[in-house]
């Protein structure tokens, strides 16, 4: 393994109009940590959310877009940052005022699509929602594990929604009330065919290329083994079986195979044990590992570390590992970490220290 290169783009601004709690907000961070501290529902997770929405997808909430936008605002948001470093450029992001739910990009001025915003610096976060994930349904797993891969394939998230819209519309035409063109049902499997197979290699990429990372996590935290049951294989192989299913998905009413089952186990290294059996600390603590191994790999791989959004981090950690997280985070780039108190951070050398209260941010 190559040693983690330094990153190369890291945000430098950060502006928000009319987004969640914030009127309006303008602020400049350097390219190391960014602590946030602030009471329960004073806005520090709209922040962290701001910056997540530059990863393709819905932000590290999945909220609905109308979601975001302030309560007494004109309907509309808007989110830019300034992307310093090696990556230099201006992104922004948003709804606007009577379209709710159609989101519109831009990078340096010019509209380009939602989705080439992921293309421009990698993201990963954790937040408490995120704490029992190892323990979770299936379903979220795999989208923790499409998040991993999305930082080191940036076109994962096409393949997956390419995949998905033919999973829809041929489940639609198997359960519709007239009989479906056989043709057009070929077409659409032919279409998850070729996506779903790429799509489940570039799981299987990740989850290979993350082992020796997570062999080398360092105490405190423990290491994980991650495993993924794929039935995906070729996209032939995969498009034949979805053909050869049709009378069965119908009955069942949803595609029976394909790499939108896939399981993603994660077992606890040092007991041998599976993760969901651990404790809630223990998860917590493995998750943070997978994060910190995964930031390696990327930085290898894009040859720039991935910006990290730590949400109440400290939360279900002990002392001695939060202090060992904070004390290994200057060496990460830049990453965003929330508290409710100051005090939390005392170990956290961090270049920037905010403040909310009420959807105002001051400098600590």
């Amino acid at each position: 393994m190559a040693a983690p290169k330094p990153a190369a783009a890291w945000v430098g601004r950060l502006s928000l109009t009319d987004f969640r709690s914030y009127a309006s907000a303008d602020i400049a961070v350097g390219p190391g940590p960014v602590a946030i501290t602030g009471a329960n529902g004073a806005g520090k997770t709209n922040l962290l959310e701001a910056i997540s929405l530059f990863a393709p997808g819905r932000g590290l909430r999945g909220a609905a877009l109308a979601e975001m936008a302030r309560d007494g605002g004109a309907g509309g948001w808007a989110v830019a940052v300034r992307l310093e470093g090696a990556g230099e450029a201006e992104l922004g992001t948003g709804a606007v005022a009577g379209q709710p739910e159609r989101r519109v990009a831009r990078a340096n001025g010019a509209p380009v699509a939602v989705g080439a915003l992921g293309e421009r610096l990698a993201l990963s976060w954790l937040t408490p929602a995120m704490d029992r994930l190892l323990a979770d349904s299936a379903s979220a797993r795999r989208r923790f594990l499409d998040r991993l891969t999305l930082a080191l394939v940036p076109g994962h998230g096409r393949n997956a929604t390419r995949y998905e819209a033919a999973m829809r519309e041929r489940t639609r035409l198997l359960t519709g009330e007239r009989a479906a063109d056989p043709a057009w049902l070929a077409s659409l499997e032919r279409a998850m065919g070729e996506h779903g197979a790429t799509l489940a290699a570039a799981r299987a990429d990740t989850v290979a290329a993350l082992a020796p990372w997570l062999d080398a996590t360092e105490a405190p935290f423990p290491a994980a083994r991650l495993a993924l049951g794929d039935p995906g294989t070729g996209a032939e192989q995969l498009a034949h079986e979805l053909g050869r299913r049709r009378a069965l998905d119908t009955a069942a009413g949803r595609a029976t195979f394909g790499p939108h089952r896939a399981e993603l186990t994660v077992t606890h290294v040092p007991s041998g044990q599976p993760a969901p059996r651990a404790s809630t600390g223990e998860q917590k603590a493995l998750l943070i590992g997978i994060l910190l191994a995964h930031a390696a790999l990327v930085a290898e791989r894009r040859g720039a570390r991935p910006i990290l959004l730590l949400d109440e981090v400290a939360a279900h950690l002990d002392a001695g590992r939060r202090a060992a997280l904070f004390a290994r985070l200057p060496t990460l780039g830049q990453v965003w970490v929330t508290g409710t108190e100051g005090a939390l951070f005392e170990g956290l050398p961090a270049e920037t220290r905010l403040e909310v209260s009420e959807g105002v941010l001051r400098a600590v």
